[in-house]
């Protein structure tokens, strides 16, 4: 009898330990407790969505002029982090595509431009070129791409790999590079836009054969319909009072055109990326792909990449004060207005998480500058460098000491070069660099820390470099200074006018709010990794914004 009585006491004691563990464990406590969760609370889609060229300031620049469930919604019932920048340089459409999604920068993940000079193959390598694989959708070779120039994984990929790919990944665009690499590596599919075709595409990286919804998307010809009209204005052009005068030296010509004036005569679906109406069709299709695939109404997380491209294309022709630039994000108010109703409806509203973002910003046209007495000039990179291997030659009696140029980087001929001369030669392209007007320091990428470039310039410029896809000698422009030709304008330098970009959290999860704490484009992964308790890419470097997760 009394051996039954410790029997029961032993008993109660281990019981009562187990229950005192099971109380003071936090994994007890978060996985093992009744009132606990039974599965990791996620959104049913996110949507991640780079405006290509989208400047900080347009977010309230056209506030006034904005309707209220477009850019006023995103504002109203979003997060937006004020102060978020580029963390690198060059800022370029590639780079900051890649950058957002993966948390990384390029010295890092590899993509350290749209393009740049390959050693091996001795020419340029576009960043998403890929020749083991075939155009599915199009007899062009505009479907040869794949994400495998990118050495890291995406956000994306991290997704799919926490469900065990049940998560579906969708990328879309109309630059094929806006749609592959924010999707990544294990994406389900990419679709671009082949303007020769008039069509979106695809790549045998992602399948043999379009699916027959995207088959019946394109047969509907929604491009001649766009391209059928010249581009007027949305509203009355007298209207536009935020922008310059319709009629300017500086903005660039549509072909055939004898002015920079509306209307803008529409030269067939080839012209459509060139147009506000490449933001709808993109929007279109991206709406198809949530039907016909069904994203937001699987067992576990999808994700949707969409990059409008459109933006891009008019800020580079027409620089962003001009009316055209003010139309298209008049426009793209109302697209975003109807995405969002379109998501509301489809996936729910509360169920879906949102962020909007840029890859760059834009530099003002010179020409606007001079016109309103503020600093500025051109550059003319190719003469720049035609000169600097003629007096190459003429100094050292080297041939063709320069392979390329690109992305603001020279590239220099190791075989032509005796390593005795190296140091010279470079420093006499540095000092010749210096030479010309706009150009305002140059220097050897080999040697960043020893330079005297100031902050945050050099941790920029080592953020961009990457040992193996570099090149040996960059140069950085004067502010208001750009790379390009006499009319129109660019970006890719470290200046807050390319590096400023807006960001905008909606939807699932997100309180309405905003910081004016600085934080970078590479934050934009690992806070989405946070919200969706998943691993951060493989080569992040950003951090969480814990605003958003508290």
């Amino acid at each position: 009898m009394r051996s039954n009585i410790l029997w029961a006491a032993a008993l109660l004691l281990l019981s009562s330990n187990s229950q005192a563990q099971k109380a003071t464990s936090p994994v007890a406590n978060t996985y093992a407790s009744s009132k606990s969760p039974k599965s990791v609370a996620r959104p049913k889609l996110v949507v991640g969505m780079v405006v290509d060229q989208m400047r900080w300031d347009y977010l309230y620049r056209f506030y006034d002029r904005y309707s209220n469930d477009g850019f006023k919604r995103l504002l109203r019932e979003g997060f937006t982090c004020e102060n978020t920048l580029i963390p690198y340089t060059p800022t370029i459409t590639a780079c900051g595509h890649t950058c957002a999604y993966t948390g990384s920068v390029p010295a890092i993940h590899g993509i350290i431009g749209n393009g740049w000079y390959d050693r091996k193959l001795d020419r340029e390598m576009y960043c998403a070129e890929d020749t083991t694989v075939t155009t599915v959708g199009s007899s062009s070779k505009a479907g040869r791409m794949s994400p495998n120039n990118m050495l890291v994984t995406t956000v994306a990929d991290e997704l799919r790999m926490a469900t065990n790919y049940k998560s579906r990944t969708v990328g879309i665009a109309i630059k094929d590079r806006g749609a592959i690499l924010p999707a990544g590596h294990t994406a389900n599919a990419a679709y671009w836009y082949d303007g020769s075709a008039g069509k979106f595409i695809t790549s045998s990286y992602y399948m043999t054969a379009l699916p027959d919804w995207v088959n019946q998307f394109n047969n509907k010809k929604l491009p001649e319909q766009y391209t059928a009209q010249p581009w007027n204005t949305l509203y009355p052009i007298a209207t536009y009072t935020l922008s310059t005068a319709d009629e300017k030296p500086y903005e660039g010509k549509f072909k055939g055109a004898t002015s920079t004036s509306f209307p803008h005569k529409v030269d067939g679906p080839g012209q459509l990326a060139s147009l506000p109406f490449g933001n709808t069709y993109t929007l279109d299709f991206a709406k198809a792909a949530l039907d016909a695939d069904k994203l937001g109404n699987g067992e576990a997380t999808d994700f949707l990449a969409v990059s409008l491209s459109s933006t891009d294309y008019v800020g580079h022709q027409f620089g962003p004060n001009s009316i055209e630039a003010e139309d298209t994000y008049l426009r793209l108010d109302k697209d975003l207005a109807d995405f969002f109703n379109y998501l509301d409806k489809k996936v729910g509203k509360g169920q879906w998480l949102y962020f909007i973002t840029a890859d760059h910003g834009v530099a003002h046209v010179p020409g606007y500058s001079t016109e309103n007495k503020m600093h500025g000039g051109l550059v003319s990179t190719g003469n720049a460098i035609k000169n600097l291997n003629a007096g190459v030659k003429k100094e050292f009696g080297i041939d063709k000491a320069i392979l390329d140029a690109d992305n603001y980087e020279v590239y220099l001929n190791y075989a032509a070069i005796p390593k005795a001369k190296m140091s010279e030669v470079k420093a006499y392209i540095i000092d010749e660099l210096l030479k010309i007007p706009g150009v305002q320091e140059a220097f050897d990428l080999k040697s960043i820390g020893a330079g005297s470039l100031p902050e945050p310039i050099k941790q920029m410029v080592t953020n961009g470099y990457n040992a193996k896809r570099s090149g040996d000698v960059m140069f950085t422009l004067e502010p208001g200074w750009i790379a390009g030709g006499n009319t129109g304008t660019t970006h890719g330098v470290w200046n807050p006018y390319d590096a400023h970009i807006p960001l905008v959290w909606l939807g699932w999860g997100i309180k309405p709010g905003k910081t004016n704490r600085t934080t970078a484009m590479t934050d934009i992964a690992p806070t989405i990794a946070a919200m969706l308790r998943i691993q951060m890419p493989s080569g992040n470097v950003g951090h969480v914004i814990e605003e958003i997760t508290k």
